[in-house]
């Protein structure tokens, strides 16, 4: 289907592959998948929100005009006024969901979904460390652990620690003034969505049957994964989006949007990925 973009995403996955920056040990794998010199593909983006234009002869249950929103994966194209995308990889959006939500919450909600629900089947009674608690990722592990009943510790700045109480964080860790660790505290889950954390270092975090989940992890890490350790790419799911959107919709989760640009400023919102202190998700608007 083709797709008029109403609002896309700018990740720090889309700035890792411009400036061609990946996790230890991946760039040799990552220039191959994504442009050796370059990147591969011109137009980079990949959550999207829009309009529906025209479909396919074999797609039944989209029509021109529906208001959907989805994930291009490594196709990426979603930096654009429209997108193709197989109709497979989209899902409606509610229409109490903005665009600008939709588009926020596919690329850190999947991630988050994906590692606390199906790897580490959080629930009432478990408590969770979230490292990197105010990102896109952050931000919604933080509230999807709350919701599904576990007690949230947070790991942030000081300048983010009460957006972070304020999503469901019983408790928050500044980063600036304690090392995470040295802290005495030990967790049932420990999310590190930041890449600090090594499995010597996270492990050391964790209760006696707790599950150190590594959600940006350099290639060694990654290989060594097991036992208690999970780190690996997370999938791109429609029944994950439809889930998302309806928490979303339903005002379980707030999508956290720090800047909106228009698409002519896209390298001004690149600059604020770069810069490290993003919060939440920024939004572009065609």
């Amino acid at each position: 289907m083709l797709v008029r973009v109403k609002a896309v995403a700018v990740t720090s996955a889309d700035s890792r592959i411009r400036a061609a920056r990946f996790p230890m040990g991946f760039g040799m794998f990552a220039r191959l998948a994504f442009g050796i010199f370059r990147p591969r593909r011109a137009v980079l983006g990949s959550s999207f929100s829009g309009e529906v234009v025209a479909v396919g002869a074999r797609v039944r249950d989209m029509a021109p005009g529906d208001e959907v929103c989805g994930m291009t994966g490594v196709k990426l194209g979603a930096h654009a006024e429209y997108v193709a995308v197989q109709a497979k990889r989209v899902a409606r959006k509610p229409s109490a969901v903005s665009h600008e939500d939709a588009a926020g919450v596919l690329f850190g909600g999947s991630t988050a979904l994906f590692f606390l629900r199906d790897k580490a089947s959080v629930g009432p009674g478990m408590s969770v460390c979230v490292n990197g608690a105010s990102g896109a990722i952050g931000t919604n592990a933080v509230q999807l652990a709350k919701h599904f009943g576990a007690t949230v510790t947070g790991v942030t700045s000081t300048a983010n620690a009460g957006l972070v109480t304020g999503l469901g964080a019983g408790r928050v860790i500044d980063y600036t003034r304690d090392h995470l660790a040295d802290i005495v505290d030990r967790f049932d889950v420990v999310l590190d969505v930041v890449g600090n954390l090594s499995i010597a270092s996270g492990r050391r975090l964790l209760s006696p049957k707790g599950l150190l989940l590594l959600a940006v992890a350099g290639l060694g890490d990654t290989v060594r994964a097991r036992g208690n350790v999970v780190a690996g790419p997370a999938p791109e799911r429609i029944e994950d989006f439809k889930f998302l959107l309806g928490l979303v919709a339903d005002g379980a989760i707030t999508v956290v949007i720090d800047q909106i640009h228009d698409l002519r400023d896209i390298a001004e919102a690149h600059r604020r990925v770069d810069s490290g202190r993003k919060v939440g998700n920024i939004i572009v608007r065609p």
